[in-house]
């Protein structure tokens, strides 16, 4: 329903939250725009050992230790070309997605009557708050607060050198 003083969208128009639509290997995702800071290239990683194989390790952004998950790893086990790193708020600190090209900015449902559990596949559900689609393809809006394990946390906690 409109409420006084909004306008109405157009008849037909795509409706939902604004997203950044992104490719991690075959699957189509999307973060919703309130979590994501920024986008860039990717930056030079190094390897972070005792960590699940879709955390590539750490880079510095801004000056910043920040880790670097793999999202084609993480929903599909298998890793993919990496074109841009999409930089997230958590909880715990930054997140660097690294992910395949971007598809820019599109209105994605967050209706969770649209999660088709079925169609996760290997995706862990804990990860996507809806499926949708975009132009007839799945598209799974993650929820980027719940991506890195506490125990990778704790991993990189404890590379952290005291100043």
């Amino acid at each position: 329903m409109v409420q006084p003083g909004q306008m109405a969208p157009p008849v037909g128009a795509p409706t939902g939250d604004s997203s950044l639509v992104f490719r991690a290997g075959t699957l189509l995702c999307a973060l919703r725009l309130g979590e994501v800071v920024e986008t860039m290239r990717p930056l030079v990683t190094h390897p972070l050992a005792g960590t699940p194989a879709f955390v590539t390790g750490i880079c510095i952004m801004r000056g910043i230790p920040t880790l670097v998950i793999d999202v084609a790893r993480l929903l599909g086990g298998a890793g993919a070309d990496v074109e841009r790193f999409i930089a997230v708020r958590t909880e715990h600190g930054p997140v660097a997605f690294a992910t395949g090209a971007i598809h820019g900015v599109r209105p994605v449902s967050a209706d969770s009557a649209h999660r088709h559990e079925a169609l996760l596949g290997d995706a862990p559900a804990r990860l996507v708050a809806a499926v949708g689609t975009i132009d007839a393809e799945p598209v799974l809006l993650l929820q980027s607060m719940r991506l890195v394990p506490d125990e990778v946390w704790a991993a990189a906690a404890a590379l952290t050198v005291p100043s």
